[in-house]
Formats: C-alpha cells, structure tokens, sequence
C-alpha cells in the first residue's frame, strides 16, 4: 500500500519561515495547550490531596507521603519510559514516515505495562516499606491505606499516558488539552461522591485518580477514532509492536532515568522531611510545596514538550537550522515565564496554604518557604526547557548523567547538610535542592551550546530509516 502523502499534515510542508516571528508562533501553538493540559492533569492530584488535606493533619501527611512514594515507584518512571515516545514519534513525523507512530504507541504501552507489575507490588507494601523507611507509624499506616487505593489508576494511566504523546508529537494538542478539562471538573464531583457521599474518606480520593484517569482515556481514544486526524499514523493493533522492543528500551531507559533522577530527588525531600523534628508538620508543608512546584512546573513542562516536538519534527525532516532557532526562543519563553510565575508566587504567599489546609502553623510556614520556591522554579523553568532539547535530539543518555551529577552529588547532600547538620529543617531541604537546579542549568547551557545541529539532523535521519517498517 502507498506510503500516506505528504499534504495530509500541512505543518509539515516545506517551508522558508526560518525566522523568529512564525517559529515562535508555532511554539506558543503547541506550548500554550500543552500548559493548560499539563496544570489540568496536575490538578487531579491535587485536588485529591485537597480533599484529603480537610480530613485532618494525619490524613493530609498519609496521603502527601503516599503520593510521593507513589510517584517515586510508579508515575514517574512510566512517565520517563513513554518519553521516549518523544524522540521516537516525534523524528519519524517529521520525516514523514506517519506509519511508524502507531506501532512505537503500541511498543510502548507494552513495556510500561510490563513495568507496573512491580509497581503495584510496592505499592500493595507501602505501610512496611515506610516503616523501614524509619516514618512514624500512624502516618505510614494512613499512606498504606491510600496507596494500595492508587493501584488501580495504574491501569487507565500506561494508555493514557503514551497516547498524549502520540498525539502531542503530531502537534494535536487542543484536544488533548479539551479531554483533560473536562476530566479535571468532573474529578471535584467525583472525589466530593468517594470521600464524603460515599464515606470512604481518603481512599475515596485515591480511587478518584482512577476513574478520573479512565475518563480521560476513554475520551481521547473516542476523538482519535472518531475525528480521523490520525488516520494516517494510527491504523490499528500491529504484531510489529512485538518487535524490536530491546531498541525501544535502549531509548526508553535513559529517558525513564533522566525523568525520575530529577523528580525523585524532589519527593525524597518529603521522605526526609519525615524524619525532622516534628513530623507531621514538616510533611504536609513539604507535600504542599511539592504540589505546588507541580503545578508551577506545567508552564515550563509545556514549553519542554513544545520545543522537543519542534526540534525533533524538524531535525526528522532534515532542517537543522529551524531546530537550532526553536531552542533559542524556547529559552527566550523560559525566561519571561518564570519571571511571571516568581513573582505571582510571591504576591500570593500569605493565601497559598489554604488551599490545602486550615491550619494556621501550616499556612505560616509555607508562607515562609514560598520565595525559596519562587527562586528555584525560575532557574527550574530554564533547564526544563534545555531539557526538551536534549529530547528531542535523542540525547537522554546525556540528560540522565547531566541529573545524576546535579541532584545527587551537589543537590541531596547539601539538602541534608543545611536541614539537619545546620537545622534550617524544611527549608534547608529546598535550597539544597536549588543549588542541585542551579548546577544542572549551567550544565545543561554549555551542552545545548555545544550541540552540531546538521550531525543530529542525520543521526534522526538514519534513526527513522532504521526503524522504516512497510506502511499497512
């Protein structure tokens, strides 16, 4: 069968538009729906610890504490596995071998699935595993409970999470963006029915993740079935995902490293706030920020998935030069964003914590800690953005090494040194890990700096061509 023509996907046609003007458009195109997707999908965590977070402190820190784990364990290494898909999906596109997305959507929906049979093992264990964790014993109890109730959105999630990037790779964003709104309002009616129609209290919020997932995924698959704009990259199951599936890993692992060596260092904070003097405060408010810089982090996550699908698009298709002018405006867009956010963070931080809590403690020390976090979610919103460069250009091997190196040489020790050798507790944690931030942003700069654009743009070439599969 003909292989799909080439007008079928007019974002891709040849074109002399290698200024700034039409390339930042086409970034603030996809970055714009990729935030509000991103602050839409955050918000189901968080609201769900909003719900939980008016049961009571105890509840609020079993439930902080589960999250974290959980993310640690589960979300983020399926999350960095599927951003693979990001390279992969992305160059081919690009290079107009439509054929190949739906097979590697498929490859990776195996591998993730695979993945979480020990995911929910750790999960089923999560009381015992913080209790040799050294964590206190009610408040491990109380996350055992509320992780063990997460299991299940393990299995809308895998899906769903490989076909947002199979359609965001395309640059089909705005439905993406459509579907995850629609589950974000209904998931406040659904945890109000779980946690106190139906009495089940935090676990009612935990199972809401579930069926706010399953929603999400069931509406996506109805628009890519329906609409027909994927007719030419999804044309149904192939044995082909069955194949090749060691050279799938082999991208998927550095990627699946370089998202979770950043993101667990972020959540072993709350671990260790555990262990500081009094407990349940220094949780919930660490919990707290971290939700918090989860929802900052969308704008800068936008612009990273932006500017990987432009330049991965782009050196698929041979155009070295375009993909070098989409990472200068993407930082250009980091920049002025994270100005934006710091200083709206900082307006708002006698408000902030009562969103998540009622306690006057809780509140004032957030209140505290917001301009730390102001300062490292604008360094964060540079080096996420670099970040998506090195997506984009297949280089997550670099990545991995580059956080390795920041989070876990400079960042972790110094957090442990200023929270209980110096007893700046929570917020030693948190500027520690800014100067882990820091370290990887200048590290990040001279190695974007150093990139050969015209040598990525045929290394993606023979990428693809060593992937090409008959078209069906």
């Amino acid at each position: 069968m003909e292989k799909p023509g080439v007008d079928e996907h007019p974002l891709l046609v040849e074109r002399d538009e290698n200024t700034a003007a039409p390339e930042a458009k086409r970034l603030l195109r996809l970055a714009g729906p990729l935030v509000a997707s991103g602050i839409l999908q955050c918000a189901l965590q968080l609201v769900s610890v909003m719900f939980v977070g008016h049961l009571g402190e105890l509840p609020l820190a079993g439930a902080a504490l589960a999250t974290s784990l959980a993310n640690v364990t589960g979300f983020s290494l399926l999350v960095g596995m599927a951003s693979a898909l990001d390279t992969l999906c992305g160059q081919a596109f690009g290079a107009r071998q439509y054929h190949l997305l739906g097979v590697y959507k498929q490859r990776a929906v195996l591998v993730l699935a695979l993945a979480c049979i020990p995911i929910a093992l750790v999960w089923a264990n999560t009381a015992r595993i913080l209790l040799l964790l050294g964590q206190d014993p009610a408040i491990a109890a109380e996350a055992g409970a509320y992780a063990r109730w997460l299991i299940p959105a393990l299995v809308p999630y895998v899906p769903l999470t490989c076909h947002i990037r199979f359609l965001q790779t395309q640059s089909i964003v705005v439905p993406v963006m459509a579907s995850s709104a629609v589950t974000s309002l209904s998931h406040v009616a659904v945890c109000w029915a779980l946690v106190h129609r139906a009495g089940m209290g935090s676990k009612g919020a935990a199972l809401a993740t579930a069926v706010s997932y399953s929603a999400n995924l069931a509406i996506l698959s109805l628009y890519t079935r329906l609409s027909g704009v994927c007719k030419t990259t999804w044309t149904g199951f192939s044995m082909e995902a069955f194949k090749e599936l060691r050279q799938f890993a082999e991208l998927a692992v550095p990627s699946a490293m370089m998202v979770c060596l950043e993101w667990w260092s972020f959540e072993l904070l709350v671990l260790l706030s555990g262990l500081l003097p009094n407990p349940k405060l220094e949780t919930s408010v660490l919990s707290i920020c971290l939700n918090t810089g989860a929802l900052m982090f969308m704008v800068p996550s936008g612009l990273c998935t932006a500017v990987s699908t432009r330049v991965s698009n782009e050196l698929g298709a041979g155009r070295p030069q375009a993909a070098k002018l989409a990472t200068r405006l993407v930082v250009c867009m980091a920049l002025f964003a994270g100005s934006v956010i710091s200083i709206t963070m900082i307006s708002l931080r006698k408000f902030w914590g009562y969103m998540y809590s009622n306690e006057e403690e809780v509140v004032t020390y957030i209140a505290r800690m917001i301009p730390v976090l102001a300062i490292s979610f604008f360094i964060d919103g540079i080096h996420t953005s670099l970040s998506g460069v090195l997506y984009g250009c297949g280089e997550q091997k670099i990545g991995a090494r580059v956080n390795l190196a920041a989070f876990y040489l400079a960042g972790i020790p110094l957090a442990v040194l200023l929270a209980f050798v110096l007893h700046l507790n929570g917020m030693g944690l948190w500027l520690g890990i800014v100067c882990g931030s820091l370290t990887k942003l200048v590290s990040l700069i001279w190695i974007v700096l150093s990139i050969n654009w015209e040598k990525e743009a045929i290394k993606a070439k023979y990428m693809v061509l060593g992937s090409s599969l008959p078209a069906a």
